[in-house]
């Protein structure tokens, strides 16, 4: 069967709006409800939350039995405030797998328990070269060593605090978005390029007047990024569930910028290897460009879900993104391919 036409435009509009969009792990309300009001378009979709804050969607199929999923994350790596430094500024505490020279001098955003967000920026403590000299270039880059220096007339903890920031304040990086020559590049397109694949799906075969071949669940997590997004929230019948999530590039992976990728496995170990080849068989069907590969640095809802005791078999694909987990870059043509590869999955008889 011929996939139905996906927009491209509206694929990588609705990306450049949900990577404005900020949600570090625990902060994502924001993002959940873009994505939630996305959908709510299609009247067909069955929209519910999870206690834990992630959104599921219900789409009927042809048949009904067995219930199929994909899952893709709109949580992403950020901070939260530490401690007030006498100096005013803000110590860190990660959240996520990153290292902090990846966000050095990178502009930022406190948000306030009271609703309100502050400006400011990373930096290292020693950060002047006319001050520190050779520090600047050997200190190593650590909670200890990194602050965020506000946007505001303070230079202690008390006129700190006076801004409204208090300890456990969420702390977003700026994506910095830019789409050029075909490219996508912005922090946090793990996972939201993948996230956009879905939603683009969604209105793709919507529009063609197509249903999927069986009821699917489309699961976005909120807290994939410290291990636990997908551990809940995925129903009982569900049979099988393809996890969505960027390809890591860079020496020694097969994957690149242009291509979707199928993991056949990670840190976790092996994926389903009867779903996975199924994907390849899709894929190759519908002449999809698409590269298989291992990543040693590397775990996905799929196997988060495996092990809350889930009893289903899981394959994982996405775009190739280059940089992962430092300044992203991924390119239209893997977009597309992610989108068709999920596509024929839907639609797959």
């Amino acid at each position: 069967m011929t996939l139905p036409e996906i927009d491209q435009d509206y694929l990588i509009e609705f990306l450049t709006r949900l990577l404005n969009t900020p949600s570090p792990t625990g902060f994502t309300e924001k993002a959940i409800s873009l994505v939630e009001k996305e959908l709510s378009a299609y009247p067909m979709l069955q929209l519910t939350r999870t206690r834990k804050g992630a959104l599921v969607a219900v789409l009927p199929g042809k048949e009904e039995a067995p219930w199929h999923a994909l899952t893709a994350h709109v949580d992403t790596l950020g901070a939260m405030v530490k401690e007030i430094k006498s100096n005013g500024r803000l110590k860190l505490t990660a959240i996520g797998g990153f290292a902090w020279n990846t966000v050095e001098g990178e502009g930022c955003r406190v948000f306030t328990s009271k609703g309100e967000s502050v400006r400011g920026s990373l930096l290292l403590h020693k950060a002047s070269t006319h001050v520190y000299g050779a520090s600047v270039r050997e200190d190593k880059r650590d909670d200890d060593a990194m602050e965020v220096r506000l946007d505001a007339r303070t230079s202690s903890v008390d006129e700190t605090r006076a801004l409204g920031i208090e300890i456990g304040d969420f702390v977003a990086f700026d994506p910095r978005v830019e789409v050029t020559n075909g490219f996508v590049r912005s922090r946090h397109l793990d996972d939201k390029a993948c996230v956009a694949c879905l939603v683009a799906a969604i209105q793709a075969m919507t529009q063609a007047g197509l249903q999927p071949a069986y009821t699917t669940v489309f699961h976005f997590s909120n807290y994939e990024e410290v291990g636990h997004g997908a551990a809940a929230g995925i129903p009982e019948a569900v049979s099988e569930l393809i996890s969505v999530d960027m390809a890591a590039v860079g020496d020694g992976q097969n994957s690149d910028e242009f291509h979707s990728s199928l993991c056949v496995k990670d840190s976790g170990g092996p994926y389903h290897h009867g779903l996975s080849q199924r994907m390849r068989s899709l894929a190759e069907s519908h002449g999809i460009a698409y590269k298989v590969d291992i990543y040693p640095h590397y775990g996905s809802d799929g196997e988060a879900f495996w092990r809350a005791g889930g009893d289903v078999a899981v394959a994982l694909i996405g775009p190739g993104v280059d940089a992962s987990h430092n300044y992203e870059r991924t390119h239209t043509e893997a977009l597309l391919a992610t989108t068709q590869w999920v596509l024929a999955y839907l639609l797959e008889e």
